[in-house]
């Protein structure tokens, strides 16, 4: 049984910066990683197309200067290959992979409240105990695999985006269906377009989706960037989604037409997602967001020639922002090659795989490959996969069988001594992630180590704090237009799920004043004990 202060379960880019964090203060740790590779959902999602939907400059780790100067990003949104080769060399960097265990997928965690530890153990029965368990499972990591009537009988090839194998998948000459229209199966659909013979994407729910604007970086950018890297950081880290843009000061509606459509018009060509920050009520007020909307809709009508598929390929049931959009390379155009076919499947359900494809009430479709890009359980599926057993014999599951309850995104009650990074009730999906990673990761690392200062061997979120923070939390979203579209933001991805709002709205510079607020008060809204409570609780009864 082998012994660490600190478990991380999970290597991706929450679990090496939680590393990387822990050690700066002196904390022993062990990373714990199912895969044989680190670099979480950038090893997993290796499709056709797999990129990065926030600019490279951003999506990566700012603690380190040097790091900063050194690594060279080749494209403004950078690929999966990239990416997970930027991961590789930061751990090879910091020499992180020494405290790396991997083929170690945690199946249980459980708490033991006389000696206050964690006891993990992984599928392969080792067995490993800690003071703190640190979860860095992702936001969007638990694949959402579909099952249909048939669908063992289908004679060709199977693939899930989000498990992409490592060889090369080859769309020559092959008839190839997407299931999905998310960011995976916009992305890969005109990559794959290019070399299949045909290719059919069944579309459930037609999503908003603005041009990546995606191009080589310059050496000339390069250098413009790192000269004032700090001022960026800043500024992404005081931003509301920590793109560094910050929402215009006018309301939608108190400008001109002229002035409107100008604005609307530069923010679609250049900022991604940051379109949704041009006028500061885009996600507030139904007549701003109904504005923004009838704006992308005409963009990417302008995008597909056909009036009928047109119809079929600009939402109409929900506003912009309300689910989360896509950025994509390319994707409305590619429906005007001859060899893509859009299927409706809202209009003509999928019945059945067959033996030669899939059958929806209209036609069989004859397919070679399938592949599910059907998204993920988000933000609570990874952190329910494992059976995490906190006081009483109590699971996560159970606590949170309506939804998650968290202490500022932190910590729940009943689970002493664990901790979650980016997941439910902070930003988390709701921001550039990393930068949400990198704000919990050096604030756990203070947190503990000034426990550690103080003699407390356990910590514990209390239930007023999580049941006060979770009321904000959907309070917060209330005063948004989040709650009128069913999407992953408020479970509704997966049926039977409690719809409950998870990330918390209010922004990265607010919910960094949060964190400081905690910590100022000596970490508010934690129980803190220098003997178990379990102890305790003998010892009073021993003396009764």
């Amino acid at each position: 049984m082998a012994q660490t202060e600190t478990l991380i379960v999970g290597a991706g880019l929450a679990g090496l910066r939680a590393l990387y964090a822990l050690r700066e203060k002196g904390i022993s740790a062990v990373v714990l990683e199912a895969s044989d590779e680190i670099g979480g959902v950038w090893n997993h999602n290796r499709y056709p197309g797999a990129r990065c939907d926030v600019e490279s400059f951003d999506y990566s780790y700012s603690f380190s200067k040097d790091l900063e100067q050194e690594w060279r990003w080749s494209e403004r949104y950078p690929t999966q290959p990239e990416i997970l080769r930027y991961i590789n060399h930061v751990a090879d960097r910091f020499d992180l992979r020494r405290d790396v265990v991997l083929n170690a997928r945690v199946n249980e965690a459980v708490y033991d409240e006389d000696r206050a530890v964690w006891m993990a153990t992984t599928s392969d029965g080792r067995t490993w105990t800690a003071n703190t368990l640190m979860l860095c499972l992702g936001q969007l990591s638990a694949p959402k695999i579909p099952s249909y009537p048939g669908q063992e009988d289908f004679g060709g090839e199977v693939i899930v985006s989000a498990m992409w194998p490592r060889r090369k998948v080859d769309f020559s000459g092959k008839r190839v269906g997407i299931i999905g229209t998310g960011s995976s199966g916009m992305q890969m659909t005109p990559v794959i377009a290019q070399t299949a013979a045909h290719l059919t994407v069944f579309q459930r729910t037609a999503n908003y989706s603005l041009p990546a604007a995606n191009a080589p970086l310059t050496d000339e950018e390069d250098a413009r960037v790192k000269a004032n890297y700090a001022t960026r950081r800043d500024q992404i880290r005081n931003s509301p989604t920590g793109l560094g843009f910050q929402p215009g000061k006018v309301k939608t509606l108190d400008v001109s037409d002229e002035e409107r459509e100008a604005a609307l018009e530069k923010s679609y060509h250049r900022l991604g997602f940051g379109f949704a920050l041009t006028f500061p009520d885009i996600l507030l007020d139904a007549k701003a967001n109904a504005v923004a909307s009838d704006f992308l809709k005409r963009k990417m009508g302008e995008r597909v020639a056909d009036p009928v598929l047109r119809k079929k390929l600009v939402p109409n049931d929900h506003g912009f922002g309300t689910r989360r959009p896509s950025v994509d390379g390319g994707y409305f155009e590619a429906f005007a090659r001859d060899n893509v076919e859009l299927s409706d499947i809202r209009e003509h359900p999928i019945v059945a795989f067959t033996p030669e494809g899939i059958r929806t009430d209209e036609k069989l479709h004859e397919l070679d490959i399938v592949i599910f890009a059907t998204g993920f359980d988000a933000l609570t599926g990874a952190l329910l996969k494992p059976r995490i057993v906190g006081r009483d014999g109590r699971t996560l599951a159970e606590k949170w069988a309506d939804g998650p309850l968290t202490q500022l995104g932190l910590a729940t009650a009943g689970f002493p001594n664990m901790v979650i990074v980016a997941g439910p009730g902070s930003p988390s999906v709701l921001s550039n992630v990393i930068v949400s990673i990198e704000e919990h990761a050096d604030w756990y690392a203070r947190m503990l180590a000034t426990f550690r200062a103080q003699g407390i061997v356990e910590f514990e979120a209390t239930e007023v704090a999580e049941k006060t923070w979770t009321d904000y939390v959907q309070q917060r979203a209330q005063e948004t237009l989040y709650g009128t579209a069913n999407s992953f933001y408020n479970g509704g991805e997966v049926a039977g799920k409690p719809r409950v709002f998870m990330p918390f709205s209010g922004g990265v510079r607010h919910y960094r004043q949060h964190l400081q607020k905690c910590a100022d008060e000596n970490y508010s809204g934690f129980e803190k004990r220098k003997t178990p409570a379990a102890q305790k609780s003998t010892e009073v009864h021993r003396h009764a």
